[in-house]
This record gives C-alpha cells, structure tokens and sequence, in this order.
C-alpha cells in the first residue's frame, strides 16, 4: 500500500497519520469494546432431578424467570447432598440453589452449609404459615400411599394401613419401598399408632408389625419407576407407592386406584447454597419459583401438591383431588416428623 499524503485543515499528512489520527477519535468516542447488556447476563446455577422434573422446571420455573430478568439458569444434575456439603467446604461452586427433603434439609442445618433464610431478601408479604422451614422455602410435596389393583379387589381395596397389613381381610400380594423411615411409620401406624403419637416411633413395635406381613411381601422396590411397573403389571396386589405413578396409570386407563388416607407426606424445599456467590440472585429465584400460577403449573406436569396454598386458585376441582396438599386431601395425610 502506497504511503499517500492527504490535506487536511491546511496541513498536509501522511494516509498512515490519518489513520492513526481516525483511530484515536474513535478511541475517545467509544472507551473500550462495546458490550450489548442483552449479552451481559447474569447466570444462576440451579441444582435439579434431571429428567421430566427438570423439563417442567424448564417450562414453568426457569424460563419465566429468565424472561422476567434477563439471568440465565444453567442446570446441574442430579441433586446431590454430597456436592452441596463439598462446595461449601471448597468454596468452588458447582450450583447456587436447589432442593432438599424434609429430612436432608434438617441434616444440611446440621451441617451449616445452606444460607440463613431469615436473613434472605423475601418478600414476606407473599408467603404463607409456615413456608419457611429450617431454612427451606417450601416448593412442592408427594405421598406415599396405598394403590390397588381393582381387578383383585372389585368390591373395594384397603383402606388404611390397618388394611394394609392385614392379609386375612385383603389377601394378596404387597409391595412397600426400601425405605426405613417411611415403612417404620406406616407398620405404626398399621399397628394403630395415632399420627400424633407417631413421633418419636417405637422401633420394637414398628419392627414386630412388619413381621406380620413379612411372608406377603413380594418385593421391596427402590426406584419409582419400578414401583409403577410392578403395579401396571399385576406382579403385585397392592403397594406403598408415590401418588405420581398410581396417577399416570390412572389416566392410561389401568385398574389402579388409590387411597388418600394415612398418606405419609414428603416436601421439598428450596434452598441457598452456604457462602455462594450468587445468593441474592439465588433468593430471587426461590420467590419467583413459589408463585403460585408457576408452582401451580410445575406440580401439574409432575403431579406433585404445591405447598403455597394459592396456587389451587389455579388447578381445577379435578386436578386437585389428584394432589396430596390440596383443600380436601391434606386432611388425611400424615406429615412426617423428620
């Protein structure tokens, strides 16, 4: 390139010191590279079950939020106690928030590594008796019920664990989960054990009443899916299952039913991971994640309860008799003691 001069303001200059001349103008006029704010965005680490959980959450609680704000949520799967407890202790943060049980919340209390909800930036104005519990924003809830096959029992199927655990009045086959804390409950409560007197449980008594129905047992499942298989199949007459299965078969047209009373009651909280970075962010998303038209629509797609009681100004009649926190059936539930 040949080396120009060019006239300017009566002084004549090289093209190569005009060009240097037009650079530094542009430099003054524009300090630094320009960044569109579109692209600026924050971004929210959100812990998740992964699959259709996460799908709904997608749906229903994520992509609101992020149109609402403009922050962007990565997701991390699935939940882990075992992560939570090592990033807090690392200070190097996989995910920001997510959810616990009623029993790992009280265990993550413990172990001081979720932030202080007291402290949290909530609008209190818009939450309900009891939403915060030991530091846990309350989200969702499933139960573990009884569900029978109508086949096998064309006049009517157990109706309490009573029934359950009492193979001379409803013979056949049953099938409870793998999991002591809910199966010591329900033997209590089979052996007539008050839901007010449940706590703190009798283990001799509880162990005694399983023996009863130990020879009827034909398998301890330990994934959800397999429970619904074993229903949906006929290998079992009836099980202690999570209402989410017994309900899908329900609306497949399969001759299942289930029974809402002496529902043992698990919810799920969300929860600020101890030291993140992103707290006031994470919080932000927790009050918008309990609204109760999102809660509402991300408890229909999975068939889980909301815990804000507003959210059934947004769910049918039909829809909430399906709901283990709805008007009608929290009355016959058993929330566990964790």
């Amino acid at each position: 390139m040949t080396n120009k001069n060019i006239k300017t303001g009566g002084k004549v200059i090289s093209r190569r010191s005009a060009l240097q001349l037009a650079g530094a103008t542009a430099a003054l006029t524009f300090p630094g590279p320009f960044i569109s704010r579109a692209h600026a965005r924050d971004v929210l680490y959100v812990n998740t079950w992964g699959g259709p959980w996460e799908e709904a959450a997608q749906k229903h609680l994520f992509e609101p939020f992020m149109k609402e704000t403009g922050v962007e949520i990565k997701t991390v799967s699935p939940v882990s106690f075992a992560k939570l407890a090592a990033q807090v202790k690392t200070g190097v943060y996989e995910f920001d928030v997510t959810t616990l049980g009623d029993s790992d919340i009280v265990r993550a209390n413990e172990a001081g590594i979720i932030e202080d909800a007291s402290q949290a930036p909530l609008d209190q104005s818009k939450l309900w008796p009891g939403a915060v519990f030991q530091n846990g924003v309350g989200s969702h809830a499933f139960a573990t019920l009884i569900s029978y096959r109508k086949d096998k029992f064309p006049n009517g199927g157990p109706q309490s664990w009573a029934d359950f655990f009492n193979p001379q009045k409803f013979p056949g086959t049953r099938c409870l989960q793998r999991h002591a804390g809910r199966v010591l409950a329900i033997a209590l409560l089979a052996d007539g054990v008050a839901p007010d007197k449940l706590y703190p449980m009798d283990l001799d008594r509880a162990f005694k009443a399983l023996e009863r129905i130990k020879p009827h047992l034909r398998v301890w499942w330990t994934q959800g899916p397999q429970s619904g298989q074993l229903l949906r199949d006929g290998e079992v007459d009836m099980i202690g299952i999570w209402q989410t299965y017994p309900v899908r078969l329900m609306r497949e047209k399969q001759p299942v039913e289930l029974v809402w009373n002496q529902a043992l009651l698990d919810r799920a909280y969300w929860v600020v991971s101890k030291g993140s970075p992103r707290a006031e962010l994470a919080w932000k998303f927790v009050q918008s994640a309990i609204r109760p038209e999102r809660i509402s629509k991300f408890a229909l797609e999975n068939i889980y309860g909301p815990l804000n009681p507003k959210a059934f100004e947004h769910v049918s009649t039909d829809d909430a008799r399906l709901m283990p926190t709805s008007p009608e059936n929290i009355k016959k539930v058993v929330i566990q003691d964790t």
